[in-house]
């Protein structure tokens, strides 16, 4: 039996341990190379990884919630699954008939190695590694193996019996076919024992011993086969291949969502959140129950719930934990007329062509924050604890805190001071719509200066939002709301909304604090001021 050791690989940028935050497959499971297998996450961003070869996972480790090291053993995989074996997915029945065919074809064993091409390759590029080289080590019975990086290659078999991992133009035969533009070549030198050589080109998968002559035609013929049924979705039944984000994914386990039954609309038909909520909406089923008295209940209905804190969430809780420990929050919340600013927002939404998008207050308050903040840059910096020092910055790049089905997330308007407010309002927009939809990246997600936050008409009278680290301050705008208030000496109905701040007290002072804020209510409260430099 041969057996594949796959480690976690190095996922970049200093990455020293991941958490896992969903298995995609379990013991027993079939699977092709290339399909997704866990979902883990870095201080950076979540991350799919897909299988290194083709075969019937034997066991894993670590359970989602879990901190697993780079390098250490993530799953093992029986590579050399045979007709005796339990039944298989369409595609392992694939692979299994192109390494019978293969073998025909050409005796005589060849390992294969990921090339600097291939998914989670070492830098440096590819090629053979030495026992225990890189996250795998390689060991044999009867004959020895390339150890790739990411995982171990241990066979019993003998060189004329062979593995194919289909999907390939590269063959095995001691040189490898022409790869697609911009792939990586093979590394030189990486030969098998048996003379043979195989790289990585062009991202496709790997082709293993005993190939030999099979053509380009044939393996692209195989490894269309091997994808299952339409759109690469069924995967004896699971969901691992479907085009859609881990957040989906996840989503769709908690409800009960089978998601090849949902039609993408999303580049290759990938499954958008408003596809996936749109088939929840129109399902019809059991309705949530809310919270009875317990004589209402079901003798078999649980009394509590655990839900393991993991993946983004866990972070989010780390960091939010972090910032009100570590950081003396001063509060400070003002009430803003907002009468004549919404005016004006009425007058040039009214402009607007039919089905552009409306201006909402955000981009009229971030306008006019950013020219105030030429004034109190002690506002707009950042504190670099390592060094003890205050960073302050001319540019404001603009953190948005936006509420996504991962939890909460900061997108960054980059440059918000050069930007007018349509193209605000648009650039807004498009960094929120990323982040909710796991379309962000890490650039769009790092960087910001200086926070607001909005929870829109359910924003409430006032609020205490928690610092940014290693930002200083943080803007929090209130739902507005009309009611009778006292305005040239006459009692009349005003548009009212309160901004409630909070700001690092080591470095901004209350005073300083206190002037920014009646800075920003008098441009707000006199809205042509908000675009007049």
């Amino acid at each position: 039996m041969s057996r594949y050791v796959f480690k976690l690989p190095d996922l970049g940028e200093g990455t020293v341990s991941a958490e896992i935050v969903a298995w995609h497959v379990k013991p027993g499971d079939v699977v092709a190379e290339e399909a997704v297998i866990v979902e883990v996450m870095t201080d950076k961003a979540s991350v799919e990884v897909p299988a290194p070869v083709s075969g019937r996972v034997l066991s894993t480790s670590g359970a989602p919630g879990d901190l697993v090291a780079v390098g250490a053993e993530l799953i093992v995989f029986e590579t050399d699954v045979d007709a005796a074996s339990p039944p298989a997915s369409a595609p392992a029945a694939a692979a299994s008939a192109a390494s019978t065919a293969a073998s025909t074809a050409a005796g005589g064993g060849a390992s294969a190695s990921r090339g600097s091409g291939g998914a989670f390759a070492p830098k440096g590029g590819g090629g053979a590694q030495p026992a225990g080289a890189h996250a795998g080590h390689a060991s044999a019975s009867g004959a020895s193996a390339a150890s790739s990086p990411g995982g171990t290659a241990t066979t019993g078999a003998s060189a004329g019996q062979s593995v194919a991992r289909v999907g390939s133009a590269t063959s095995a035969a001691g040189a490898s076919t022409a790869p697609s533009a911009g792939s990586a070549a093979p590394a030189a030198g990486a030969a098998s024992p048996a003379g043979g050589s195989a790289g990585r080109g062009g991202g496709g998968s790997l082709a293993a011993a005993g190939i030999g002559a099979t053509s380009v035609a044939s393996a692209n013929a195989v490894s269309r086969a091997a994808n299952g049924s339409a759109n690469g979705h069924a995967r004896n039944g699971r969901t691992d291949r479907v085009a859609t984000s881990p957040a989906i994914r996840r989503r769709a386990h908690e409800a009960g969502v089978d998601l090849t039954q949902l039609a993408g609309s999303g580049p290759n038909g990938r499954i958008l959140r408003e596809d996936f909520e749109a088939f929840v909406s129109s399902r019809s089923g059991p309705k949530l129950v809310r919270s009875r008295p317990a004589e209402m209940r079901s003798s078999n209905e649980p009394e509590t719930e655990e839900i393991k804190v993991i993946g983004i969430r866990r972070v989010i809780a780390q960091r939010m934990s972090d910032a009100k420990r570590n950081i003396p929050h001063f509060a400070y919340v003002e009430e803003i007329d907002v009468t004549e600013l919404e005016s004006l927002r009425r007058h040039l939404n009214s402009k607007l062509e039919k089905g552009s998008p409306s201006l909402t207050y955000l981009p009229f308050i971030v306008s006019a924050l950013v020219r105030v903040l030429r004034e109190f840059p002690q506002c707009n910096a950042l504190y670099d604890s390592d060094r003890n020092v205050i960073v302050r910055h001319r540019s404001v790049h603009m953190g948005v805190a936006t509420q996504t089905p991962d939890g909460l997330k900061v997108p960054v308007v980059r440059d918000a001071q050069s930007l007018g407010l349509w193209d605000l309002a648009a650039e807004m927009r498009r960094v929120t719509e990323a982040a909710r939809t796991n379309k962000a990246t890490r650039d769009e997600l790092s960087g910001s200066t200086i926070t607001v936050t909005s929870l829109g008409k359910l924003g409430g009278i006032a609020s205490t939002p928690i610092i940014n680290a290693p930002e200083v301050s943080i803007i929090g705008i209130n739902r507005a709301v009309e009611r009778p208030m006292v305005y040239n000496g006459a009692i009349t109905i005003r548009r009212m909304m309160n901004l409630s701040s909070s700001f690092d007290h080591r470095f901004v002072d209350g005073f300083d604090a206190a002037a920014m804020i009646q800075a920003l209510k008098e441009r707000i409260e006199n809205p042509a001021t908000i675009f007049i430099d």
